[in-house]
């Protein structure tokens, strides 16, 4: 049975009270670290799969097979949970097309949400973004930006009560929201919410987090890396030599390894067009993950530079 990162969390710790190199603590470490679903108990890999901007393809041959290329790549390292939106314009489509051309009819955790100002229109949206991705059910369907929530969430929990539907959501990448995001999370029944975080991005630690972990809703994060702009603005700068002591070999891995350490996070959900970028950001989900003390320091070093 894979780890939970918890699992790992716990290995790195009784490793390093034994005097241990972190080296080893990573005897299981081949497999992606899982977290658990609390509404559930399901586990699932902490790295998961983005698709906004990058699987925007249209209908370009090539670009639709380099965008399964990815998706290979990320189910062969372990990888699960792909999440799409129909505001990303033809990512659900291409989504589909990946899966059918690789074969894929299990171990996928089909994530979306949907997305229309008028809540009469949510059902013809979802069966239409199933059609695209070309699956039976969906594992988790979220209210995107929370446009027209109450008419959607009804939606979704009705249809998660017939057993058209696993899961339940809401989503923001606004922190303005997070009022209204957090009175929604109060007030409503639900399996998952998706937050954006990172190393520099935190506020969701203070209230956002800690409510989730209250409520028992998982979390998945998304823009981990500020739709690549916040690698852009470290990639000139040196990774410290103590990133080593966590397996973190790039920036990439630094961010995610930060992220998916927080004990509130279940997942990220990097976005990518390459496949080596994608192995890289898998690789971040297995070794040792950094502690609430290396977690500081982490952030204390990306403050500075």
């Amino acid at each position: 049975m894979p780890l939970t990162r918890r699992q790992v969390l716990g290995c790195v710790a009784a490793s390093a009270a034994a005097g241990l190199a972190p080296s080893a603590s990573r005897a299981q470490d081949a497999s992606p670290a899982r977290e658990e679903v609390p509404s559930t108990g399901e586990s699932i890999p902490v790295i998961g799969l983005g698709t906004w901007i990058t699987f925007n393809v249209g209908e370009d041959p090539v670009l639709r097979d380099e965008c399964a290329d990815v998706m290979a790549a990320f189910f062969a390292a372990g990888g699960r949970a792909i999440d799409s939106s129909p505001m990303y314009g033809s990512s659900q489509g291409v989504v589909g097309y990946g899966l059918a051309k690789l074969g894929i009819t299990e171990d996928l955790f089909a994530a979306d949400k949907v997305w229309t100002s008028s809540g009469a229109e949510g059902p013809s949206q979802i069966e239409q973004s199933r059609r695209r991705w070309g699956i039976e059910r969906f594992d988790l369907m979220q209210v995107h930006n929370l446009v027209a929530w109450e008419e959607h969430l009804e939606t979704l929990l009705a249809m998660k009560a017939a057993g058209t539907l696993r899961l339940v959501g809401i989503t923001t990448s606004e922190n303005r929201r997070h009022d209204l995001f957090e009175d929604i999370m109060r007030r409503q029944d639900l399996d998952f919410i998706q937050v954006s975080y990172n190393v520099v991005d935190r506020e969701v630690e203070n209230r956002i987090l800690p409510l989730a972990r209250e409520r028992g809703m998982a979390v998945m994060v998304n823009r981990p890396f500020r739709q690549g702009g916040l690698i852009r603005r470290l990639e000139g700068e040196a990774l410290p030599e103590w990133a080593g002591e966590i397996a973190a070999s790039s920036w990439a891995q630094f961010i995610l390894k930060f992220i998916v350490s927080h004990p509130d996070v279940t997942l990220a959900i990097p976005a990518t067009t390459q496949v080596s970028h994608v192995r890289e950001n898998m690789a971040a989900a297995s070794g040792p993950f950094p502690d609430e003390a290396m977690r500081r320091r982490m952030a204390d070093y990306v403050r500075d530079l």
